[in-house]
């Protein structure tokens, strides 16, 4: 299993966001220069981010992005769905078709899995991201 570049970037984005907090308020534009993302794609992960409520977007003098909740109180599972939608390895838990459907034994048990996953990235805060450590 892998995250999407998408999803990867907003937690680049939403790490940086943190670093930032008790700092004031931070553009997107800075955001970008400050991870070395595309503008345009920071743009749209604002965009998501702010409708998912993990950033707030403060409008006039002195505005910009700030976090909408402490990082303590945004997880890893928030941001990737924000991006993403719910957190499910397989389709067929959305109701998806599955040719397999009419004889499938395991898919009773992909809801179990699918929140298991989603606790364990539940696990990880923003602070914890947000933390500077050296890399190897």
């Amino acid at each position: 299993m892998r995250l999407s570049n998408l999803a990867d970037y907003a937690v680049v984005t939403m790490s940086q966001a943190a670093r930032h907090c008790g700092g004031g308020r931070v553009s997107a534009s800075e955001l970008a220069s400050e991870t070395g993302l595309p503008a345009p794609t920071v743009q749209k992960l604002v965009s998501k981010l702010v409708g998912a409520g993990l950033l707030r977007s403060v409008r006039g003098a002195g505005g910009g992005l700030q976090l909408a909740r402490p990082a303590a109180a945004i997880t890893l599972a928030d941001i990737v769905e924000a991006v993403e939608g719910p957190i499910a390895l397989t389709a067929c838990v959305e109701g998806t078709d599955c040719s397999v459907d009419h004889d499938c034994r395991v898919r009773p048990h992909w809801p179990l899995v699918n929140e298991t996953l989603r606790s364990a990235l539940a696990g990880v805060s923003l602070v914890q991201l947000a933390q500077e450590k050296e890399l190897a």
